[in-house]
């Protein structure tokens, strides 16, 4: 949002609105990245500057307004991921978090499929996902869930929510009313998870791929009136208990910290470097969504199969 601002500063004196871009984006926001593509495109140009890579932080729902600039950072900005937070599909969860649909997350999605091929480049986003947020019912978790297995994402790391100082959603935890609204006794009782089982509940369903989550799913989903979920169709979540699947174990993606790379760059002794490389050949990096490893340019290395649930030896 870098020099991102109302277009007439009398407005945005005498504007009371919690938020700019919700429930869309107000008409009198300036939505045009040209501040922000002038700085990268300077950045690029500095004496001794390689790269300068895009982690995360975009807000796409304003990015989507100005193609041009998501085009600008997919060519230039991002080393093979990037980092976003729809933090749901629902919209109760959507609208205490003040945060677009999922539509949004599609329409930015295509933009960045399309102008990563059109770069030449192997590219994929990672977006983040919330267990238990204030307004979240089981449903609003369960339709997550399915939603996460129709696009093939499994979250090897989950986030819930828990309340913390001077934030909105901490005053929902706690009171189960919406401040974003006028609050009076007949106000809407917000959904939160509380309970210790709810909360484990409702971060199983972020993790519908793991076994171990399986019968607190099934019971859950049984409970909810949709025993069509069980089974092992396509549309289906979860399969139908398995003889020894207590044994099962569910092995994410990992790969191994290539090392030596930082002893290369900072010119250290080679038998330093062996030393590094023998250490770092022990270490591995968890890919957060099971999506493919990227691959390294100079290796044989080939991304891993996805991560299936295999039966452990005993």
């Amino acid at each position: 949002m870098y020099r991102l601002a109302c277009k007439d500063p009398k407005i945005e004196a005498s504007c009371r609105k919690p938020s700019c871009v919700y429930p869309g984006i107000c008409q009198n926001l300036n939505t045009d990245h040209a501040a922000l593509k002038s700085l990268y495109r300077a950045a690029r140009t500095l004496p001794g500057i390689k790269k300068v890579l895009i982690g995360s932080g975009l807000r796409y729902d304003l990015a989507v307004e100005d193609p041009e600039y998501i085009k600008e950072l997919v060519t230039h900005h991002v080393g093979g991921y990037l980092k976003i937070a729809p933090e749901h599909t629902e919209d109760g969860p959507l609208s205490k978090m003040l945060k677009p649909g999922i539509g949004t997350y599609d329409r930015f999605k295509a933009m960045f499929e399309k102008y990563s091929k059109e770069a030449g480049k192997e590219q994929y986003l990672i977006p983040y996902f919330i267990a238990a947020h204030p307004g979240t019912s089981d449903e609003d978790m369960l339709n997550l869930a399915l939603w996460l297995k129709k696009n093939g994402f499994r979250a090897d790391q989950v986030q819930a929510f828990y309340p913390s100082p001077m934030a909105s959603a901490t005053t929902m935890y706690y009171s189960e009313k919406n401040p974003l609204h006028q609050v009076t006794y007949k106000s809407e009782k917000v959904q939160t998870a509380k309970s210790p089982e709810q909360r484990k509940l409702h971060k199983a369903f972020l993790r519908w791929h793991d076994p171990k989550n399986w019968p607190l799913l099934r019971k859950a989903i049984a409970d909810m009136g949709r025993q069509e979920l069980i089974g092992d169709g396509p549309n289906q979540l979860i399969p139908h208990y398995q003889k020894g699947e207590e044994d099962f174990v569910y092995e994410a993606h990992r790969r191994k910290n290539k090392g030596g790379e930082h002893q290369k760059r900072t010119g250290k002794s080679a038998s330093n470097q062996a030393s590094s490389k023998q250490q770092a050949g022990k270490k591995v990096l968890t890919q957060h969504t099971g999506l493919p490893p990227k691959p390294h340019a100079g290796t044989n290395n080939k991304p891993e199969p996805t991560g299936k649930p295999k039966q452990r030896k005993k």
